[in-house]
This record gives structure tokens, C-alpha cells and sequence, in this order.
């Protein structure tokens, strides 16, 4: 069972610090952000708009990069 993008939206709220790659990927692409690209252990994702965010895909992720992610999707 694969947990719901708004549950995973909450985890990645109160603790930033543990969130897996995958999971930030389903929340982008639930948000309109597409795959674009990848050098090395970087992906980029674009949107509708032509926003980019940058991820570096290591688990955990480092929080910087979650709520960058939040930011971005106006949570």
C-alpha cells in the first residue's frame, strides 16, 4: 500500500529530516512538476510555469531540500 500524496506531504512537515527520493518524486509530479533531466546524482523537475528544482537523490534527503519542495508547492 503506498501511502497518499497529502500523508506524505504531512510527514514531510514533521520530519524533514527522513523522507525518501521516491516520496518527494510523487509529491512534484502530484504538483505538475515533470522529470526534465538527470547529471549524476542530481534531478531536475520543471513545471507548467518553467519553475526547476534541483534534487539531490540520497536517502534520506537532507531537509534543505524538502522544504524547498514545500515551499515550491505552497505548503
Amino acid at each position: 500500500m503506498t501511502p497518499s500524496i497529502e500523508s506524505i506531504i504531512d510527514k514531510m512537515k514533521t520530519q524533514p529530516a527522513g523522507i525518501r527520493p521516491s516520496e518527494v518524486e510523487r509529491v512534484l509530479e502530484a504538483n505538475g512538476y515533470r522529470f526534465v533531466r538527470q547529471k549524476g546524482s542530481h534531478k531536475n523537475y520543471r513545471n507548467g510555469f518553467g519553475d526547476v528544482i534541483t534534487i539531490k537523490i540520497e536517502t534520506p534527503l537532507k531537509a534543505v531540500y524538502v522544504k524547498d519542495v514545500l515551499k515550491r508547492i505552497k505548503e
